[in-house]
C-alpha cells in the first residue's frame, strides 16, 4: 500500500506539473495575440518557477540508494570551545528541526545532552519521512561557525565547530532468503555413538553455501530428513549472524571515518560577522542569508550535494522549458 501510494503521488505530480505548463503556454499564445505584456511576463514568471521545480523533482527521483527512502537518525556533538560550541551545536539541532517540519517530517528527540551554561554538548534527531535519509545523508561532517560571541562580554569574534553525523533506521528484522541452487548438499555416514542404524546409513547432511563458504553440518538425528531440517536451520542462523557482524564492521568503518571536529575538517562554513554568508565548501553553494539557512532553508546546499554525488561536478541537464 505504501509503493502504491508514493507511485500515485508521482504521477499525480507529473501530471499537475503538465497541467500546469500547458495553461501557461496557452496563457503566453494568448497574451502575445492580445498583446498583453503583464499577463506575458506573469505567465513567463510561472513557467520559470516550474523549471525549478522540475530541477528538484529531478533530483529527487536519484534518491535512489538502498537506504535513500528510510528515516534518518541525525547526530550533532559540539567540538571543543565549551559554551560556544555547545551553543552552536543547539542552534544546529534547530536548524535540522525547522527543515524537517518543513517538509512536513515527524521528529523525535532521541537524546538531549545539555551543556553546562547553555546549548548543547549532542543531540539526536529521529527523522521520520519518505527520503529523510537521502536528503539528509550529505549532512555529515564538521560545521563551523563564525560570529560575535553573545558569552563574550568583550564581544570577540570566536569561531565554533559541531559534528554532525547521519545515518539511516535499518530494520531489524532481517529474513533471510537462500537460493538453494547455491547451495551444495551432501549426505554422509555418520560417525561416532548413535547406535546401528545411525552408523549403517547416509544420515548425516552438510550444507555449503557456496557464495559464503559458510557449512553446517548435523548428523544427530537418526532421520536424514531431521538433519537436514536442522542444517538448513543453522545455515540461516549463520547467514543471519554474518549480515549483522557485516553491518557492525560497515558501522565502524564509518565511524572511523569521522573527522576531527575542527580547523581544516569543515564542511560547510556560517559566518555572521563581520559579514554574512553560508558557504558550503564541497559545492561551493553560497547564500547570503545565514538567518534562513539557520531557521531551516538548507534546500539549495542539499540540492547541490545530492548532485554532485550523481553527477560529479557536472550539473544535470534538464530542458529549458523557458
Amino acid at each position: 500500500m505504501r509503493s502504491r501510494q508514493e507511485l500515485e503521488d508521482q504521477i499525480n505530480r507529473y501530471r499537475d506539473l503538465e497541467t500546469r505548463l500547458n495553461d501557461n503556454i496557452e496563457l503566453i499564445e494568448l497574451a502575445e495575440m492580445e498583446d498583453d505584456n503583464s499577463v506575458l511576463v506573469e505567465a513567463e514568471k510561472a513557467i520559470s518557477t516550474l523549471h525549478r521545480e522540475i530541477q528538484k523533482d529531478q533530483l529527487q527521483t536519484l534518491l535512489s540508494g538502498e537506504a535513500d527512502a528510510n528515516d534518518t537518525y541525525v547526530e550533532i556533538h559540539s567540538g571543543a570551545g565549551g559554551t560556544e560550541s555547545q551553543d552552536w551545536a543547539q542552534m544546529l539541532t534547530r536548524m535540522y528541526m525547522r527543515w524537517a517540519e518543513s517538509k512536513e517530517n515527524k521528529v523525535e528527540i532521541i537524546e538531549l545532552s545539555d551543556g553546562e551554561e547553555a546549548g548543547y554538548k549532542s543531540a539526536t534527531l529521529l527523522v521520520k519521512g519518505h527520503n529523510a535519509y537521502g536528503w539528509l545523508k550529505s549532512e555529515s561532517g564538521v560545521h563551523r561557525l563564525v560570529r560575535i560571541s553573545p558569552f563574550d562580554s568583550n564581544a570577540r569574534r570566536h569561531t565554533s565547530f559541531a559534528s554532525v553525523w547521519v545515518f539511516p533506521v535499518i530494520d531489524d528484522s532481517i529474513v533471510i532468503d537462500i537460493n538453494e541452487s547455491e547451495v551444495r548438499v551432501d549426505t554422509f555416514r555418520a560417525s561416532g555413538a548413535g547406535g546401528q542404524h545411525v552408523n549403517t546409513t547416509d544420515s548425516a547432511v552438510r550444507l555449503t553455501h557456496e557464495p559464503s563458504g559458510i557449512v553446517v553440518q548435523c548428523q544427530n538425528q537418526r532421520s536424514q530428513h531431521k538433519n537436514r531440517a536442522t542444517a538448513w536451520s543453522m545455515l540461516r542462523a549463520r547467514l543471519y549472524e554474518a549480515e549483522l557482524q557485516k553491518r557492525d564492521e560497515e558501522a565502524q568503518a564509518e565511524a572511523a571515518q569521522k573527522k576531527e571536529i575542527g580547523w581544516g575538517h569543515q564542511i560547510r562554513s556560517y559566518v555572521l560577522q563581520p559579514y554574512q554568508m553560508v558557504k558550503d565548501l564541497r559545492t561551493a553553494v553560497e547564500s547570503s542569508n545565514p538567518s534562513a539557512v539557520l531557521d531551516g532553508d538548507i534546500d539549495q546546499f542539499l540540492e547541490a550535494a545530492l548532485a554532485q554525488r550523481v553527477y560529479g561536478d557536472a550539473k544535470p541537464e534538464v530542458e529549458d522549458l523557458g
